[in-house]
């Protein structure tokens, strides 16, 4: 080594210009951006990742037509399908009746007039049968057309404590 490489100070650069340090507000400014665009960075990976995980967790679409399940055999808490004739209409709620017995189905307010269907009409129902009822997502009648009645059930009407004990049998 030689000793011009000694007696170089460090704060010159290679062109002879003396470098100066960065006074301590500019040196705050650039680790407070750099910590900014480091923590968009996470919320926006969070926020990816939670559309993500809710995208993958929520119900799969109802699709009509499903097969048709007879009446008696119809589990609580399941989406379904059954076939059969209207036995009764009241308002917005109707009985399908079928060879193996009879459900009291919901139309919500799709049905308020009580002219979604007649007595003896023949079709199909698409919901969800939750405490005794089917709520009906889909009607599907004798000539083919279907009426879109919305989601199976509505909101839940109760808290998270009863979704959880709905499905403890005593």
């Amino acid at each position: 080594m030689s000793n011009s490489d000694h007696n170089t100070p460090a704060d010159h650069h290679d062109d002879g210009k003396p470098q100066r340090p960065l006074p301590p507000h500019k040196r705050r400014s650039r680790h407070l951006a750099a910590f900014g665009i480091t923590a968009f960075a996470i919320l926006a990976l969070g926020a990816a990742a939670g559309a993500g995980g809710m995208r993958l967790a929520r119900p799969s679409l109802e699709l009509a037509p499903m097969t048709p399940v007879a009446i008696s055999a119809i589990q609580d808490w399941s989406l379904v399908t059954v076939k059969g004739k209207v036995a009764e209409v009241f308002g917005n709620k109707f009985i399908v009746q079928d060879d193996s017995g009879r459900a009291l189905v919901e139309t919500g307010p799709s049905g308020d007039n009580g002219k979604l269907v007649k007595v003896n009409d023949a079709i199909s129902v698409q919901g969800r049968f939750e405490n005794g009822f089917l709520h009906a997502s889909y009607l599907v009648r004798q000539d083919g057309s279907i009426e879109a009645l919305g989601p199976a059930g509505g909101p839940p009407h109760r808290g998270p404590l009863e979704d959880m004990l709905r499905h403890v049998k005593p």
